[in-house]
């Protein structure tokens, strides 16, 4: 592309055609040292930079930007506020320097970065006068703004500053009549400037107007309103309302604006060359994933007015904006807004003071962990959980060199803005909402503090979360992890179509006092659909039909199926996901942490935690000292060489993190015959088992770690096997790994050559088990199928191809079947066995004994995983990736089935038509695959199996 097409149509430098100017809501060290901060300056036409205290907490606590500092011996003897400024000072002294250019050319108009003074100040004028007085002497750059909240007690201090020649971000404007009284401070203290002999030209001031946190707390009103509203009318007007107020809000300021700044009082300051005090837009990332991503960029875009906004959204719309002069259409419907607004019974007034109070203790709360970051980390290393690694030389070598191709490749700075060509220049961009996930959850956590009050209120017994795959792995994963939280119910998961184990949920709660959450992106996943309607009906049976959805939330995506069916059914809550967040990248969006804090999870801590991931994994960190670009790396090389089984061994109290690990690991990267394959829960055995194919990744809990398990993988590491140790300093850490592990797996995929967001092969699966449901609803039954051979408690299949290998290589009887089965394994290869029966301690302590059997004994990776749920897991990888999988299936008779309401087929057939469709597309891609059906007592059946496994294996 020509250079100059491109700049000619970058939405972001056409913003300045329509008179707004661009500042970063962003700061950090490596955006400035990097380059990154000159490169925005000089191809984006970047015009300022604000900051506030939970930028610079997350970026002291989360990386490495500020070890000099905090090392410095003269840093000792200070207070965390005080080594707080001295990091804040130096960043924004540099940052201005840079910006000095832009402020020279724009004759002061732009080129600014603000500071703020201490939030715990807001309702003290005296003391944020002092403060900022002290700030401005401190950093020593005319190009500085310090931030002032547009509180009652805030304006008179704005009035002093302006008046005493220091520039000022009026913050925390919500409400017309506090911007009113603010534009009023700022012609007040230039006037008085002025009259001091003060040049008008030299001072500067922005009225910041907050958005998007107007509309979420407006929604939250109507919506609470929709749901106990009977007229259809008013529902109508409700639901016409719904985003609307926050940009209705801001173009009333506009117009206000133009008012105030036109008037004879105004015009004999403009005489002297006094500038406007610009309206700034800022909270201007989306946090409703029902609409646009950039509609508060789109909405807002009028002369004389600057929009501060956050990387992600900076850099959607620099991909997809669309640039217009937004801000004066339709100032009649902005009106109208606000009149409806009152008719329904939503008082802006009351919700503009809300959100002021809670935004000062928002960014009080923020500063209060901001020094405390700084205290915790002065002399020490970042907070984030270690990751060191072990490698043979020769493949040292390849991953350091992987490590400097990303960055000189400038692949760190190019994956954070979607750069599909990182992989294989198809859809990937679409699909990368999950890296901007925490900051959206932590800027409208509410809803999560909202829900976890709520169940608690309410004194919910149980909660049953029903999902599959990436809607229930992360559940599960919290569960197994904190288990059952005072005050809080207890959260079971349900992700199996075996009748049995459906049973066994339902008898763990009570129906009558749990509290039920469907969980489905697409709201077209079988399993989830059929569970809703199983429950529903057993709760309708209970409670009353009128009571029945008030026991049920909903987690899916905007506009599917399961919205309309959960707004139909009168449901207590429906929780959005984020359409550019595919299923298994989901754990740190709503569909991990809904539940997370249904179950009593402190999300605050929990995601504060996560942040400081994020922060260590950003754009601008070289990728040498980026954690999950290293771990990519070496995933990535070291799969390309032939070390694709990654053990997952983890402490004890986090065991199940390999659960969700296996899905992230196996369902991105194994397909077009490549990938890694994972391998949870194998237990460590002595170094000799393992061949040349493995790579370790030790997640040590270290409040909770295993003396074995550290004694195993010493040895593991004495042997010459790859290993990678990342010490978990505390469950609340669990974030920081969700986080880690998704830029890994994106970065492996890159290295691989693969597309690490679809999943081929899971949709192949779901066709041919569709086709058998849809069948048995025809005729009543399911295909009939002969089998292999058929002993006294178990009869075996394989299709064509696999039936005559075994029956050449010797197979006359089950353990000769299953000799000629297992004698396939090489080199390189894994065995994995795919059970579909019920889930319990029984049945994986009998299976976990055969496959440790078959790894000891063949020195091949071993695989376990439950059916029907590894289909949303493993099986992308077990069909799609290398073909090295020798595959033992096993099936069961149902002692007992469960009914499907409104469907004739049943739980049971759904089963049995999810293994027969697995089973089919193993076959269709020339798996190794065997399958064995237990007859009668599925316990009695699993011992004769695993007896003839220790048979065959003689």
């Amino acid at each position: 592309m020509n250079p100059n097409t491109a700049v000619a149509t970058n939405p972001i430098l056409q913003l300045q055609d329509f008179g707004q100017s661009v500042w970063l809501d962003y700061i950090r060290r490596n955006l400035i040292t990097s380059g990154e901060l000159k490169r925005l300056v000089k191809e984006d036409g970047l015009r300022g930079v604000t900051s506030n205290p939970s930028i610079f907490e997350k970026a002291i606590a989360g990386s490495t930007d500020y070890q000099d500092l905090l090392n410095d011996p003269s840093s000792e003897d200070l207070d965390a506020k005080a080594l707080y400024e001295r990091i804040a000072i130096r960043d924004i002294r540099d940052a201005a320097d840079i910006l000095r250019p832009v402020y020279e050319s724009s004759r002061r108009r732009d080129g600014y970065v603000s500071l703020e003074v201490s939030p715990v100040l807001a309702h003290d004028t005296e003391g944020t006068i002092e403060e900022a007085r002290r700030l401005w002497k401190a950093v020593g750059r005319e190009n500085l703004m310090v931030k002032v909240p547009g509180t009652a007690e805030g304006i008179p201090a704005i009035a002093l500053l302006i008046s005493e020649g220091i520039n000022v971000n009026v913050t925390l404007l919500f409400a017309l009549e506090m911007y009113e009284k603010a534009a009023e401070a700022y012609i007040t203290g230039l006037e008085e400037w002025v009259a001091e002999g003060g040049e008008a030209g030299r001072l500067a001031s922005v009225a910041s107007f907050f958005v998007s946190r107007i509309d979420t707390a407006i929604d939250g009103l109507l919506t609470a309103k929709l749901k106990s509203s009977s007229s259809a009318a008013e529902q109508a007007t409700l639901r016409g309302l719904l985003g609307k107020a926050a940009i209705a809000n801001a173009k009333l300021a506009y117009k206000t604006y133009g008012s105030i700044f036109s008037g004879e009082r105004w015009q004999r300051l403009a005489a002297k060359g006094a500038q406007t005090q610009r309206l700034l837009w800022a909270s201007t990332s989306t946090k409703n994933p029902t609409y646009r991503d950039v509609i508060y960029v789109e909405e807002l875009i009028g002369q004389d007015t600057v929009d501060t906004i956050p990387p992600a959204t900076f850099d959607a719309f620099r991909d997809h904006g669309k640039p217009r002069a937004s801000l004066t259409e339709d100032v009649a419907g902005a009106e109208e807004v606000m009149r409806n607004l009152a008719a329904v019974g939503v008082s802006m007034k009351e919700v503009t003071e809300k959100l002021v109070v809670d935004g000062v203790q928002q960014f009080a709360d923020a500063f209060g962990l901001l020094l405390k970051a700084t205290g915790q980390h002065a002399g020490k290393a970042a907070k984030i959980d270690r990751q060191t690694y072990t490698l043979p030389k020769d493949l040292d070598t390849a991953v350091k060199a992987a490590i400097d191709d990303w960055q000189k490749g400038d692949k760190v700075r190019r994956f954070w803005r979607h750069d599909a060509s990182l992989w294989t220049s198809q859809d990937e961009a679409k699909w990368m909402g999950w890296l901007d996930i925490v900051d959206d959850q932590l800027s409208h956590i509410e809803h999560l503090k909202n829900i976890a009050q709520e169940v608690k209120t309410a004194g919910f017994k149980h909660a049953l979360l029903m999902g599959m795959g990436g809607s229930s792995l992360c559940p599960e994963v919290m569960r197994m992890t904190f288990g059952t939280i005072a005050g809080f119910p207890e959260l079971h998961v349900l992700d199996s179509t075996d009748p049995a184990q459906i049973r066994s949920i339902e008898m763990k709660i009570d129906l009558a006092n749990t509290i039920f959450i469907v969980s489905s992106k697409s709201g077209s996943t079988l399993e989830p659909n059929i569970y809703k309607q199983y429950f529903f009906e057993r709760v309708k049976q209970t409670l009353g039909k009128e009571k029945a959805g008030e026991r049920f939330i909903a987690i899916t995506d905007p506009g599917s199926k399961m919205q309309h069916v959960a707004e139909g059914d009168g449901f207590r809550h429906i929780f959005f996901g984020v359409p550019s967040i595919g299923g298994r990248y989901s754990a740190l969006s709503n569909f991990g942490m809904v539940p997370a804090a249904v179950m009593g999870v402190d999300m605050p801590k929990f995601l504060n935690a996560t942040q400081e991931m994020v922060q260590a994994c950003g754009a601008t960190v070289p990728a040498a000292d980026h954690p999950g670009v290293v771990l990519g790396a070496i995933l990535g090389t070291l799969g390309n060489k032939g070390r694709d089984k990654v053990t997952i061994v983890a402490s004890p109290g986090i065991y199940d993190l390999g659960a969700w690990l296996e899905q992230l690991i196996a369902e991105s990267t194994g397909k077009n015959g490549k990938g890694l394959i994972p391998v949870d829960r194998e237990a460590l055995g002595a170094p000799e088992v393992y061949g040349q194919d493995r790579v370790f990744a030790y997640l040590r809990l270290e409040s909770g770690a295993d003396a074995a398990q550290d004694k195993a993988v010493d040895a593991l590491e004495r042997t010459g096997q790859p290993v990678v140790r990342i010490a978990v300093e505390e469950a609340y850490n669990l974030g920081e790994e969700f986080f880690r592990w998704e830029v890994a797996t994106a970065v492996a995929g890159s290295i691989l050559g693969i597309n690490p967001f679809d999943q081929p092969d899971v949709e192949a699966s779901k066709v041919a088990t569709r086709a058998l449901t849809s069948e048995y609803e025809k005729t009543g039954k399911l295909p009939d199928e002969a089998p292999l051979f058929e002993g006294p408690s178990c009869k075996l299949f394989a299709d064509a191809k696999n039936a005559e290998a075994l029956r050449k290589a010797g197979g006359n009887s089950l353990e000769g079947y299953l000799k000629a089965h297992l004698s396939r394994l090489g080199a390189g290869d894994y065995f994995a066995v795919l059970a579909y029966i019920e889930m319990n301690d029984a049945h994986e302590k009998a299976l976990q004994s055969f496959r440790h059997a078959v790894r000891d004994t063949k020195k091949v990776a071993t695989c376990l995983g439950f059916g029907p749920r590894f289909l949303h897991s493993t099986g992308q990888a077990y069909k799609g990736g290398p073909n090295s999988g020798v595959f033992l299936q096993i099936t069961c008779d149902d002692a007992a089935d469960l009914a499907v309401p409104d469907q004739k087929y049943t739980f049971g057939v759904v089963k049995a038509a999810q293994a027969r469709g697995d089973f089919q597309v193993l076959a269709d891609r020339g798996r190794r695959a065997l399958r064995v059906h237990l007859t009668g007592d599925v316990d009695a059946g699993l011992q004769k199996l695993g007896a003839a496994v220790q048979q065959a294996l003689r």
